[in-house]
């Protein structure tokens, strides 16, 4: 595995973006057709972490933590009579809960293809899974048996492959949970923070979305302070695991670019009100979304974000990993995103992300406890 290096600016969709702050990261890596973005981004976002602590470039397993979450949440799922969501999705807090749960183990260890694939298609995995689980839940036998769950693990086991007791790294022997110490990550160590005005400020709140099975939990920060603390991380140098939804019409992965085009030209001014005014509706939709030129987007408030976030605008859609941010010669902000869709646009796997998108669009983010603001870390508890 290589590290990636930043470049001093890059031309996207129009934009001339001029490096801030660009972070070491490992290289791309590809979920392809598998619902595991969370394991992806989850694992790039340590593997990032390992650099920033001076350890070696590493590829982590994330089919490890396929199959462990899948696991707990098939028991949480008959335990709960089906009454949370089960499927390959899944939160950033999973990743820190198998890992604190069943260590963590390299890719070479642990590549999750015993099913006659080079890459991850789990179409027909995913499907029996769920299959099996609801037909433990019908409870033909009017009592559960005590075989359901070693029943569950095979399925597992044939699909990824049989669990990693013991393996050698470098020329050390590990367990999966040593090799997690050893390279000094501490699951505890790591927060998730988010911006909605449906719980208090300062405090902390489990996220209303299905793929939170586990009930992870969020501090809540108003919105401006939100975004200034995934500034103030990165400047720190520390990187971002990102929730957030995909689904707009101003996110373009082949285009590598994520904006939220302005809509209500009343807003704007001057000759720049006039040329979109001018403009018919067929010709306006078509230059805000061809990403060839700059555009006008819209300011973002809380109100609009919590409004997004209650209609389903705003939904759970995929797991990222923010690596740094850009900026325009006019000083607007675009952070720049590993995605895991492999290299197929001419960012080589990357995209980026307005200011306005980030603050729309998030679902929540998850930063290492010393990348918080003291005063910020005080109100919320944290040592």
């Amino acid at each position: 595995m290589f590290l990636v290096h930043a470049q001093e600016s890059v031309n996207v969709a129009g934009y001339k973006l001029t490096k801030v702050v660009d972070l070491p990261t490992t290289s791309m890596k590809n979920q392809y057709r598998s619902g595991t973005c969370w394991s992806f981004s989850g694992l790039s976002f340590l593997e990032a972490e390992l650099l920033r602590m001076g350890k070696d470039s590493i590829d982590l397993a994330d089919m490890w933590l396929i199959k462990k979450d899948y696991h707990e949440r098939a028991i949480d799922y008959v335990r709960f009579h089906g009454a949370i969501s089960f499927g390959p999705g899944a939160e950033s807090n999973d990743v820190m809960d198998m890992i604190k749960l069943y260590g963590i183990v390299p890719e070479t260890e642990f590549p999750g293809l015993e099913y006659g694939e080079d890459k991850h298609v789990h179409g027909e995995f995913d499907a029996v899974l769920e299959a099996f689980v609801n037909a433990v839940l019908e409870n033909k036998n009017k009592k559960l048996s005590t075989a359901w769950i070693k029943a569950f693990d095979n399925i597992l086991d044939a699909y990824l492959g049989e669990d990693v007791d013991e393996f050698t790294y470098n020329g050390e022997k590990y367990t999966p949970e040593s090799f997690r110490d050893a390279m000094g990550i501490v699951p505890d160590d790591y927060v998730e923070l988010s911006s909605f005005t449906h719980h208090p400020f300062y405090t902390k709140f489990i996220m209303e979305v299905p793929d939170n099975w586990a009930f992870g939990e969020l501090y809540n920060l108003p919105l401006d302070e939100f975004t200034d603390h995934a500034i103030f991380a990165l400047d720190k140098g520390y990187t971002i695991l990102w929730g957030a939804d995909v689904s707009e019409e101003g996110f373009s992965h082949s285009n590598a670019i994520a904006l939220i085009p302005q809509t209500d030209f009343e807003n704007l001014a001057g000759s720049e009100k006039e040329k979109w005014e001018s403009m018919s509706e067929k010709e306006r939709n078509e230059r805000l979304y061809d990403f060839s030129e700059p555009i006008p987007e819209k300011e973002i408030t809380q109100k609009m974000r919590q409004k997004a976030f209650d209609d389903y605008r705003t939904q759970d859609d995929h797991g990222m990993h923010i690596t740094g941010y850009y900026k325009t010669t006019d000083g607007k902000i675009f952070f720049k995103v590993k995605n895991s869709w492999g290299t197929t646009n001419d960012q080589d796997g990357y995209f980026y992300a307005s200011e306005a998108y980030f603050k729309y669009k998030t679902i929540g983010i998850m930063v290492h406890k010393d990348a918080l603001k003291e005063d910020v870390k005080k109100k919320m508890g944290l040592n």
